[in-house]
């Protein structure tokens, strides 16, 4: 697939989403995809290394959550790895200001070459776990939306991110169709950290059989002080 043919694909998709992509913001989501295949040549990155597969699975997968922060001025993705949903969302929304987070430093140095690149402001990579991130000054309930994409399951996930969210504000969580033993679990963490699930919604990707589940936790209070608790125990020792 040729530079042209690959652009065309993906402003075609995202049109089937209502989204529409200037020349500039396909450029930039083409140099941002051979940045993702240079640098995974020399470090882990990723196992999607097709250039189909990137735009699909990754590009179009990751701005399936627009909806969802379109009211969100402050926006925080919580083990961002490569930049998913992170950067496709800057791309697309240059308004809003994202703060990628990741406990592995390499990737962070990646992302802040993309970041370079693309010419992309009002965005920055931050190195650190969730559970050590959230003592910053500025980070404990300073978002309105955070994000992630399949980091872990759901009760473990919404102590590291629920901490993060403003009162009113949201956790958007990206998780495969099989959710539902997930919700069922987290429900204790879910009132424990401040939060109500508003809404699961199913989305089926533009022409394929991909579905994803959007998870919405509404935060309606805050989180008590001890979450989350020292760095690696919501992994281990699970809310329950």
């Amino acid at each position: 697939m040729d530079k042209q043919e690959w652009m065309q694909e993906l402003k075609q998709k995202a049109n089937q989403m209502q989204i529409i992509l200037s020349d500039t913001k396909l450029e930039e989501f083409y140099q941002y995809m051979q940045l993702l295949q240079t640098w995974n040549e020399k470090m882990n990155l990723t196992a999607i290394t097709d250039e189909k597969e990137i735009l699909f699975k990754h590009f179009i997968d990751s701005l399936s959550i627009l909806p969802y922060i379109e009211q969100a001025n402050c926006i925080l993705d919580v083990g961002t790895g490569a930049g998913f949903p992170g950067i496709p969302l800057k791309i697309v929304q240059e308004d809003k200001q994202i703060t990628l987070l990741d406990a592995l430093q390499k990737r962070i140095t990646f992302l802040e070459e993309v970041i370079k690149t693309l010419g992309l402001s009002k965005i920055e990579a931050k190195h650190g776990r969730a559970e050590e991130f959230v003592k910053e000054k500025g980070q404990r309930e300073g978002y309105d939306v955070v994000t992630s994409r399949a980091v872990a399951r759901l009760s473990v996930l919404l102590e590291y991110m629920l901490p993060f969210v403003k009162v009113g504000g949201l956790c958007v969580c990206m998780k495969s169709e099989k959710i539902t033993e997930e919700l069922e679990e987290a429900k204790k963490a879910i009132e424990l950290l401040g939060g109500k699930i508003q809404r699961v919604e199913e989305i089926r990707l533009p022409q394929s059989d991909m579905i994803r589940k959007i998870v919405i936790i509404q935060k309606i209070k805050n989180t008590p002080s001890k979450y989350p608790r020292k760095a690696g125990t919501p992994a281990k020792d699970p809310i329950k």
